[in-house]
């Protein structure tokens, strides 16, 4: 007699724990018990939190300039020198106090932005792999990601006392046209890319944007910038090239499609400059997160028939691998709230830093994600990409801070 063979398969450790993983085929249950929300899902619901809250400490100048005028009114003439020292110890961006002279809310708002990042790249690459790869749904996943995000939003519109509607006008909405459009093309090719290579080497492109941003600034919009920032992008493109070396022969669409991102993306920046320059839009948006849900509407919106262009006949074989792969879903429905909360969150610490501290972030944040996503994917790091993506990253921090070195 045949004893009946035991299952004795152990999960992977590469594969994430409790993120919509199927049971093992070993043995059917009957009738699987509910599961509790997995970490990956505490912490989406973290990050949204903290947007919430960011969004509802982030006083609206309108508000700022009313609280402002009142407190001048109220307080006598003779003690308005009084309070100038409790006045400067207040973080310059929000309400929350200092503890030990560290902006804590600042500090939160860098912790949850890298983390959300950190998640979305994981769940992103996981929703696309298991659901094909570059041949499967990449602009399907990237346009309802959008649409994940505008859910949100719409929620925080409607749900009392989270988010003031914004006052904008049809010719506002026309304004914004151009950069959400950059945004959704953007968004769009990071994805592809992701789907065509590794996370890793995608990010090491990505982060080659300053370039694109330079020959913009310098041909199209008419800003030249100093030789200088020029020189700085020798190491800049030469790290690429290096990280490229042993990837070339099968993520040459990765490549072209994280190049396309970086196009648009830099198109984006210099568009976005345009539109806070048109009078009274600020005030009429409110706030850092109307203006950033504003964009994501009308990018999912304009999303919509390039997806139907290119994956519209295989939008029904999409609804069922969501209906069959859990895995795919809930990473695809995670990496949308990731994307979203991250986003808004690294709008809002742009808003209350400065440009140096801005490019220390985005250069710590790119070596997070490669090492950090490499690690938990498996995926490969041979020393000439890690040389290669450590002179890119170099490069281009120093040229985000050349001109102030250079300036002192």
């Amino acid at each position: 007699a045949h004893r009946p063979r035991e299952c004795t398969q152990l999960p992977c450790s590469r594969h994430l724990p409790t993120v919509g993983e199927g049971s093992s085929s070993c043995s059917p249950a009957p009738s699987p018990a509910p599961q509790p929300l997995s970490t990956m899902q505490r912490t989406a619901a973290l990050i949204l939190a903290l947007s919430c809250t960011a969004a509802a400490l982030t006083v609206p100048k309108g508000n700022a300039a009313l609280v402002k005028s009142a407190s001048a009114i109220a307080a006598p003439a003779d003690l308005d020198a009084a309070p100038a020292r409790a006045v400067a110890a207040k973080p310059r961006g929000g309400g929350m106090p200092l503890f030990m002279g560290m902006d804590v809310g600042l500090l939160g708002y860098f912790f949850f932005w890298y983390l959300g990042n950190y998640y979305y790249n994981i769940t992103n690459k996981l929703a696309l792999k298991n659901s094909g790869g570059a041949s499967g749904y990449p602009m399907t996943i990237a346009s309802l990601q959008l649409g994940i995000g505008c859910i949100y939003a719409i929620f925080a519109w409607a749900a009392p006392d989270m988010r003031k509607f914004p006052s904008i006008t049809a010719d506002d909405v026309v304004t914004m046209l151009p950069v959400a459009f950059c945004a959704m093309m953007a968004h769009c090719a990071s994805v592809f890319a992701m789907s065509a290579g590794a996370v890793s080497f995608g990010q090491i492109v990505k982060a080659a944007e300053p370039a694109f941003a330079a020959v913009l600034s310098q041909f199209v919009y008419g800003k030249p910038i100093s030789k200088a920032k020029w020189l700085c992008l020798i190491p800049v493109i030469g790290g690429v090239i290096i990280a490229s070396v042993k990837e070339l022969d099968f993520a040459v669409s990765a490549l072209v499609a994280a190049c396309s991102a970086n196009l648009f993306a830099a198109f984006k920046g210099n568009e976005n400059k345009k539109l806070m320059d048109t009078p009274g839009l600020k005030d009429r948006l409110g706030t850092v997160g109307n203006q950033f849900a504003i964009t994501s509407l009308l990018s999912f919106l304009m999303s919509l028939p390039m997806m139907y262009l290119t994956e519209g006949g295989k939008f029904g074989d999409f609804k069922e691998v969501l209906k069959t792969n859990s895995l795919v879903k809930n990473n695809f429905l995670l990496s949308g709230l990731y994307f979203y909360g991250y986003n808004e969150l690294a709008t809002m610490t742009i808003k209350k830093t400065n440009a140096i501290t801005q490019s220390v972030a985005n250069t710590a944040k790119r070596v997070i994600i490669i090492i950090g996503v490499a690690l938990v994917l498996g995926e490969d790091l041979p020393t000439i990409k890690l040389v290669g993506s450590a002179v890119c990253i170099g490069g281009v921090f120093l040229y985000s801070i050349i001109d102030s070195l250079l300036a002192k």
